[in-house]
């Protein structure tokens, strides 16, 4: 049996310096025992050997232990009178409590502000933290990433109108309601390029004016479309170019009277019957004088409707469905955009 493999009762080598193997297993040895943490069972054990008046060189060399290791056992007892490991606190974290306050400082000042634009505000004063922690810090307070609600301006008069509206029918019956046409029209994007932005908020502040964007109505890349729909189903969608001599979606007081009787009327009379309620919004084609004075000779009833209405249309939710089925198409020709949102509408209407 060689030298470097006797080994005493603590298990532990006896170490021939001469031989480089055994000064490798003393390496290896050392750094396996000052790496590990003892278990709750052996701790117990060097408490119970302690009571029995072992000394430390003693119970060291029962368990097979460091002498320190159980001199920093029988302290820490005897200093907290508890054996459990001490949690360690992990890794530090990269913001301090100003980098903390001076993010959410960032958001409540700009909402709109983006997680890379607070990136480069803490770079500008020698704070490097990467996107992830940002999101960390913010969502520690609450904040969390929300598309915008979009609000419109209403004047003072109009809010009262809208107001005196909603009391006015709040209490009609469904028979009221059954005989109902309503009507709209809508821009449908070939692109679908109308976008959302997101906003940093907590919960409960969607419709703070900090976290409200405001929306306008632009032309290009759409067609404009005329539909109407009752209680019990949908009518016809009309595109303005089909009508309009020019091919154009304008759509004046004449163009907007030929809709009425060749195409509003017959989906009215099929839908509801002859007698009916037409219900459109105040648009300059729709309240010109020369509109009025077609529904008066047609003798047709018109819901009053006020300026800046709120969105009380339920032919909204129709428009809605149509463009989410379009949407991810992108047809290079306006025929073939007609084909996918009468073929929408279609779909809807069978649903």
């Amino acid at each position: 049996m060689a030298w470097c493999d006797i080994q005493c009762a603590d298990k532990r080598p006896k170490v021939h310096f001469k031989c480089a193997i055994c000064i490798w297993n003393l390496l290896l040895s050392t750094l396996k025992t000052g790496s590990k943490e003892l278990s709750l069972s052996v701790k117990q054990a060097i408490i119970r050997l302690k009571k029995q008046n072992k000394p430390i060189r003693e119970i060291a060399r029962t368990l097979g232990e460091a002498k320190t290791t159980v001199w920093n056992i029988l302290k820490k007892k005897e200093r907290t009178g508890e054996l459990s490991n001490t949690k360690r606190p992990g890794r530090p974290r990269k913001t301090t409590v100003v980098d903390d306050r001076r993010i959410i400082s960032l958001v409540k000042k700009t909402p709109f502000t983006t997680v890379g634009q607070i990136k480069n505000t803490l770079q500008e004063v020698g704070v490097c933290v990467s996107k992830s922690t940002i999101k960390r810090r913010l969502h520690q307070s609450e904040y969390r990433g929300f598309t915008t609600r979009c609000k419109p301006l209403v004047s003072l008069k109009n809010r009262k109108a809208r107001l005196e509206l909603a009391k006015q029918h709040l209490t009609k019956p469904s028979q009221f309601w059954n005989k109902i046409l309503w009507t709209d029209e809508t821009k449908i994007n070939l692109y679908q390029s109308d976008g959302k932005r997101r906003v940093w908020r907590r919960k409960g502040t969607a419709h703070d004016p900090k976290h409200i964007n405001s929306s306008v109505k632009h032309g290009g890349g759409s067609v404009m479309a005329l539909a109407c729909m009752a209680a019990n189903g949908t009518g016809s969608l009309v595109f303005i170019d089909d009508v309009t001599a020019d091919k154009s979606s304008r759509m004046n007081s004449e163009v907007f009277q030929a809709i009425l009787s060749a195409h509003i009327q017959p989906n009215a009379a099929e839908l509801i019957g002859r007698r009916f309620t037409v219900q459109m919004d105040n648009d300059p084609k729709h309240t010109a004088k020369a509109t009025k004075e077609f529904l008066k000779g047609q003798k047709w009833n018109v819901m009053q409707w006020p300026s800046q209405s709120s969105d009380l249309n339920p032919i909204e939710h129709a428009f809605h469905l149509l463009k989410t089925k379009l949407k991810g198409k992108c047809p290079e020709e306006q025929a073939g955009t007609e084909d996918h949102c009468s073929r929408g509408l279609a779909e809807h209407r069978q649903g």
